[in-house]
């Protein structure tokens, strides 16, 4: 489950990259706090110091984070660190965050840039570890609204560094959906003028934006938190998931599918991000997004230290330098997300870079629900019931489909 990164996005030009998912959150600005996660982690500890560089790193990572000139000669954010730390970059890339969850279990990787939708799992089972955030020198500089959230955080304790975040918008076809949507309702509503021309995300993870629309619409239900679920709750979601399938013309993953589809006209109104909408319309395509005014859900990305690493020292350096100014902005344009460090906005080669992804916007992402991983303890707090985990969600979102 992963958005599909995008290189260098400019107008008029698109640049296709593998397949991709990403990470959440349990409301915008809102503190992971002492109850968050409703588990207690393995006993696991901080690097104390940094030593002497191992010589190398073993990095996995979202195709478009770690670029090293290989893919596109002008592209290259590894090299440089490679000389001045004596930390030679060994990276793998997945296409999905069971992936990345599967190969950590492994050991074999320092560090991995997970999605909300992992970096729960990942702790509970000890495959990361707590992260010293004073051996980051850039820590101090990254937005403050990022830090020590329900996805990086458990217990008051970090357990990563964040690397940027985005949210899913609504997008729709400006000659078609008139007057111009302001509501989830367009794509969810029975009724909705736009039947048989709806896209959704296909993902498990969407079901997140059903239970989001069910807490603004039908409060009735006491969905406080869209990736802490009840039965009941799912249940709501997925029937409201399969009503909307007679809407649905197509569920996309891949992003330049999508943006086709909104060409072509087959598709006129739908979930989507700020970057694959500045392709479409460099593309020429009659298309804006905008933020609901119930909110959305987002994501946002985490450099995690392996628990079972042995090049820590070359593991906290090279997190270290993916999150500094200047690479945080390279990796936010190539990709296409608003920067985790607020001093890489003065970096981007587009001096309009942060305002398009709201970089600097906290009033925007309060409306954003970051991405999360669904787990048994409630993340809303509540320890009457039991939630749904994510195997419930994926069974859940496999009935969608085959409905």
């Amino acid at each position: 489950m992963r958005r599909n990164p995008l290189a260098a996005v400019a107008v008029g030009a698109v640049a296709a990259l593998a397949l991709a998912a990403c990470g959440g959150s349990s409301g915008s600005g809102s503190k992971a706090d002492a109850t968050q996660g409703g588990f207690t982690p393995p006993k696991l500890s901080a690097l104390s110091a940094l030593g002497q560089p191992e010589g190398e790193v073993n990095v996995l990572a979202w195709p478009g984070y770690v670029e090293d000139g290989s893919n596109d000669k002008s592209v290259d954010w590894v090299t440089g660190f490679e000389k001045e730390s004596g930390c030679n970059v060994n990276v793998k890339t997945f296409g999905t965050s069971d992936e990345a969850v599967q190969l950590m279990r492994t050991g074999q990787y320092d560090v991995v840039s997970a999605s909300g939708d992992a970096t729960l799992r990942l702790i509970a089972a000890g495959d990361v570890e707590p992260v010293n955030t004073k051996l980051i020198t850039n820590y101090p500089d990254i937005f403050d609204a990022l830090k020590m959230q329900p996805f990086n955080s458990v217990k008051g304790v970090a357990y990563g560094i964040p690397h940027g975040r985005g949210a899913n918008l609504l997008m729709y076809r400006t000659d078609v959906v008139k007057p111009a949507p302001d509501s989830w309702s367009v794509v969810f509503d029975q009724a909705s003028p736009y039947k048989g021309k709806v896209t959704a995300y296909d993902s498990p993870i969407y079901i997140a934006d059903a239970a989001l629309y069910l807490m603004r619409t039908k409060p009735d239900l006491g969905i406080k938190n869209p990736y802490a679920l009840d039965s009941k709750q799912l249940q709501a979601a997925i029937d409201l998931l399969k009503q909307q399938k007679a809407n649905v013309s197509e569920y996309w993953s891949d992003y330049l599918k999508e943006v086709q589809a909104f060409k072509s006209g087959s598709t006129v109104v739908g979930t989507t991000w700020q970057v694959i909408a500045n392709v479409a319309q460099g593309e020429k395509a009659p298309v804006d997004a905008v933020l609901p005014k119930e909110g959305s859900t987002g994501w946002s990305d985490t450099w995690m230290v392996g628990a079972k690493s042995k090049h820590k020292t070359c593991a906290y350096k090279f997190i270290d330098h993916i999150v500094s100014p200047k690479t945080n902005a390279q990796i936010a344009e190539y990709f296409g997300e608003a920067p985790a460090n607020r001093k890489a906005c003065a970096e981007t080669s587009d001096p309009n870079h942060c305002k398009v992804f709201h970089a600097e916007d906290e009033d925007y992402f309060s409306k954003v629900y970051f991405w999360n991983t669904p787990i048994p303890q409630c993340l809303d707090g509540r320890t009457d019931v039991k939630c749904t985990d994510y195997a419930e969600w994926t069974k859940a979102w496999t009935d969608v489909r085959n409905s």
